[in-house]
């Protein structure tokens, strides 16, 4: 047989496979067919050496089957984590990321806007410290943890009832000097809750829970400081702390072990996230675990809805507790 000199088309795939040009097409555009029709397709595909045409496509449907994700960086584990869960899910939907950092610059947040805009992406999630971004309102943009506007809705993880649940366990374990300690930017978000939810529960007891929160740019000596000075004859002022990370919890058991109270025989820590170890070893710490695929399938979701008429302003996703070693189950 005469090997062909163009490149095979979305005939010759319907032609090898035996079905018609309309199921090729809906199978290239991520239409529902079925399965029998959608693997000879596939197998026809690849036997032919066939690709689809994406920049035809686009030009056709207006779409370019490609989204940005936004990210402060990805050397913390939970950014890291989401990108990875964002990322395949979007392959999954057979579109394609452009991923930004912006090390949480606001200005940075912005040029990557600008960016990620000039490349025509069909939309845009973010995870943003910018309380000023600018995006263009006809682009679908989804937030993550942070108010972006009234019309963008807002994805997070239950902020408010993690914080619960963390004094709750700090509770039922037998603390009773709690303390809550967290970095926090200027821009307020849905992350703000955990202090929230955290000191409602000592409140309702009758406790008094003490509190520090820092400005990031202020780094972590003050923590030291604030933990030296709350030292007496080797035993700290409080057995139960909340941090509103599981990265801040990992640096102050560091903490504590230089200063001397033992963890979690003198002190319980609870951070939050559920940040693993490698390979999908246990947790860093005992931690509320956000649900990071959740999170990633809901912002593809609300990203890639035709319809944006009536989307929700927020959602709100569950979290649970998981022991880590920081605390005496």
């Amino acid at each position: 047989m005469k090997r062909k000199e163009n490149a095979p088309t979305m005939k010759d795939v319907a032609r090898e496979a035996g079905v018609a040009l309309g199921t090729v097409s809906k199978v290239f555009n991520s239409i529902p067919v079925g399965e029998d029709y959608r693997r000879r397709v596939e197998e026809a595909a690849r036997k032919l050496g066939y690709q689809v045409n994406s920049y035809a496509r686009g030009l056709k449907t207006n779409k370019t089957c490609s989204a940005a994700l936004i990210l402060p960086d990805i050397t913390t584990p939970f950014f890291s984590a989401l990108a990875q869960a964002v990322c395949q899910e979007l392959s999954a939907r057979r579109y394609k990321t452009i991923l930004s950092l912006t090390a949480f610059d606001p200005q940075a947040e912005q040029r990557c806007i600008q960016m990620v805009q000039q490349n025509k992406v069909d939309g845009i999630i973010g995870l943003t410290y910018n309380p000023e971004l600018k995006v263009d309102p006809n682009l679908p943009y989804v937030s993550i943890d942070r108010h972006f506007s009234r019309d963008v809705p807002c994805v997070a993880s239950d902020n408010f009832g993690g914080g619960q649940l963390a004094a709750e366990k700090l509770l039922e374990l037998g603390c009773t000097r709690p303390l809550f300690l967290r970095s926090w930017a200027e821009v307020p978000g849905e992350t703000d809750k955990r202090w929230d939810g955290f000191a409602s529960v000592w409140r309702q007891r009758g406790i008094d829970c003490a509190c520090l929160q820092l400005n990031d740019a202020e780094g972590l000596a003050p923590f030291r400081d604030f933990l030296s000075s709350h030292m007496d004859g080797g035993r700290l002022a409080f057995d139960g702390i909340f941090c509103v990370t599981d990265a801040l919890a990992v640096r102050i058991r560091a903490m504590l072990e230089e200063l001397g109270p033992r963890v979690p025989e003198d002190v319980q820590l609870i951070g939050f996230d559920g940040t693993r170890r490698f390979a999908g070893e246990g947790f860093y710490c005992s931690t509320i675990v956000q649900p990071i695929t959740r999170l990633a399938e809901t912002s593809v979701d609300l990203l890639l809805q035709e319809d944006r008429s009536s989307l929700p302003s927020l959602v709100c996703l569950p979290v649970q507790y998981a022991p880590g070693g920081t605390t005496r189950e």
